[in-house]
């Protein structure tokens, strides 16, 4: 893959924000590359612009979507792991041990059930998550 980034010119590099981080917005070097001929598949490559760290996203869609909205979509899976990392820490999703798919489907669900009771508790009191995160 990074024959194929070294191989971009410079023109094909945009800057996007993935969305906003903790401190602020989160702004990527962004490319892509049509895969499919006939379909609406990308290569969307991500460039940290300080580090120079790539990252890839192999994407598709049914219709035709605007360069800026494949960002946008690749920038929520921020929001996603923290997610998880949250229920992680607060209410042991990563606790278990079972020996069957039933089993760890009910462990998984009644984690992400008491996560989101406790955000919405805590939405309910405070007016906003962020106090009741640690």
């Amino acid at each position: 893959m990074d024959t194929v980034v070294g191989c971009l010119p410079a023109t094909v590099w945009q800057r996007h924000s993935a969305g906003n981080g903790a401190k602020g917005p989160r702004y990527y070097d962004w490319a892509w590359i049509h895969t499919g001929t006939g379909s609406h598949r990308h290569l969307l490559i991500r460039r940290n612009r300080s580090t120079g760290e790539l990252a890839f996203y192999l994407c598709r869609s049914p219709t035709e979507v605007p360069f800026s909205e494949l960002v946008r979509v690749a920038g929520v899976r921020w929001s996603i792991e923290e997610c998880f990392q949250a229920a992680k820490g607060q209410v042991g999703l990563d606790h278990y041990q079972v020996r069957h798919l039933t089993s760890w489907h009910r462990h998984i669900t009644l984690a992400m059930l008491a996560l989101a009771f406790l955000t919405a508790h805590c939405q309910g009191v405070h007016g906003r998550t962020s106090r009741c995160r640690r």
